[in-house]
C-alpha cells in the first residue's frame, strides 16, 4: 500500500471525500508540505471542478489546516453568510488582490471574484457582485503584457461548464463580452499549458474547442450565443454542432 501522503494526493484528484478522510486517518497530515505544495494547495490545483470540492475543503479544515490566503476562505467555500461578515468588517475585501496557481486560466493579480468565477462558486460570485465587486475588474498584467482579463473570462469555458450560471450573473451585471486582452495563459505550469493571443471572452469560450482544452460543442455554442447577446450580435445558424466530421464513424451513423 501507498504511504499516506500519496493516498492524499489521489485522493485530491475527482474530489474523493472519502479517500481523503481515508488517508488522513491513516496518517496523512493536512498542515504539513508534500513535495512543497500544502496539501490545500494541491487540493486547489486539480483538474476537477466539483461541489465536491467544498467538502473537501472542511475536512482539510477540521484537521488544522488553513487557506494560504484567508481572505479567500468563504470564497472558495462558497459561504455568502461568511463572505458578508467578512465584508462587513472589511469593506476592502472586494478590492482585495490574491494570486494562486490555476490549472486553467490565470489566478495572478486577481479578485475575489476571478476566483469564484474560476471555481464556479455561485453564491459566492453572486454575494460578491450583490455587494459592489467590479465585473470588470483585470488581472495582473505579466512582463510580456499577458492576462489582464475579467472575471467572466473564467466562465465561459469552464470544466463540465460549471461556471456558464456565474457567466450569466456577470453579463447581467454588466460584465463586457467584447472585453480583448493581448493574450491569456491557460493552464500555465501544466503539461497542457497554452497561450491564446488576441482573445475577448467570445473568442476565449471558443477556443475551449481545442483538444487540449476539453470542452463540449454544446456547451462552447451555447455560451457563444449568451455572450453575443450580451454584445448585441446576431448569432447564425448552427447547423454542424457537434461537428459530423470529428465525430467517431460509429457515432456518425
Amino acid at each position: 500500500m501507498s504511504p499516506p501522503t500519496e493516498q492524499l494526493l489521489a485522493a485530491f484528484d475527482g474530489h474523493d471525500v472519502p479517500a481523503i478522510a481515508a488517508a488522513l486517518t491513516a496518517g496523512a497530515d493536512a498542515c504539513s508540505q508534500i513535495k512543497g505544495k500544502l496539501p490545500i494547495e494541491w487540493l486547489l490545483e486539480q483538474y476537477t471542478r466539483s461541489d465536491r470540492l467544498i467538502d473537501c475543503l472542511r475536512l482539510l479544515i477540521e484537521r488544522g489546516a488553513v487557506f494560504p490566503d484567508p481572505h479567500l476562505a468563504p470564497v472558495l467555500l462558497d459561504d455568502a453568510t461568511a463572505i458578508r461578515a467578512a465584508f462587513a468588517a472589511n469593506p476592502a475585501l472586494l478590492k482585495h488582490r490574491t494570486t494562486m496557481v490555476s490549472t486553467f486560466t490565470s489566478l495572478v493579480d486577481v479578485t475575489p471574484l476571478h476566483v469564484a468565477a474560476e471555481y464556479g462558486n455561485v453564491n459566492a460570485a453572486r454575494t460578491l457582485i450583490e455587494l459592489g465587486a467590479d465585473v470588470n475588474a483585470t488581472a495582473g498584467l505579466t512582463e510580456h503584457g499577458l492576462n489582464g482579463h475579467t472575471p467572466l473570462f473564467h466562465t465561459v469555458s469552464s470544466n463540465a461548464n460549471r461556471s456558464a450560471p456565474i457567466m450569466k450573473l456577470l453579463l447581467d451585471a454588466g460584465a463586457d463580452s467584447e472585453f480583448r486582452v493581448q493574450g491569456i495563459e491557460w493552464g500555465k505550469g501544466f503539461q497542457w499549458e497554452t497561450i491564446f493571443f488576441d482573445v475577448t471572452p467570445i473568442s476565449y469560450a471558443q477556443l475551449g474547442l481545442m483538444p487540449q482544452i476539453h470542452r463540449q460543442e454544446q456547451d462552447i455554442y451555447a455560451n457563444i450565443a449568451c455572450l453575443m447577446q450580451a454584445a448585441g450580435r446576431p448569432m447564425p445558424p448552427l447547423v454542424n454542432v457537434p461537428n459530423q466530421y470529428l465525430r467517431p464513424k460509429s457515432a456518425a451513423h
